[in-house]
């Protein structure tokens, strides 16, 4: 049985990030590698889980105004 091993750049590709990030969730634990000489090599599996989990970052969203906020003028 073979098993699909891809290099941090590659598998930055296949996750929308760049191979340093890659890089950063493999030392976190965040995603499974295996290390051959000097370089690291992730598996497919490790890359679907990866992506499964994936939430991109952004600002927290605000609750949306009540009636009472917009009769009194709102911010102040």
């Amino acid at each position: 049985m073979s098993t699909n091993l891809y290099t941090t750049t590659e598998a930055a590709g296949f996750l929308d990030v760049t191979p340093a990030r890659v890089r950063q969730m493999v030392a976190r634990g965040e995603i499974e590698s295996v290390k051959m000489g000097r370089d690291r090599f992730i598996t497919a599996e490790a890359i679907n889980g990866a992506k499964q989990r994936k939430t991109k970052p952004g600002p927290t969203p605000k609750p949306p105004a009540t009636k009472a906020s917009r009769k009194r003028g709102g911010k102040k």
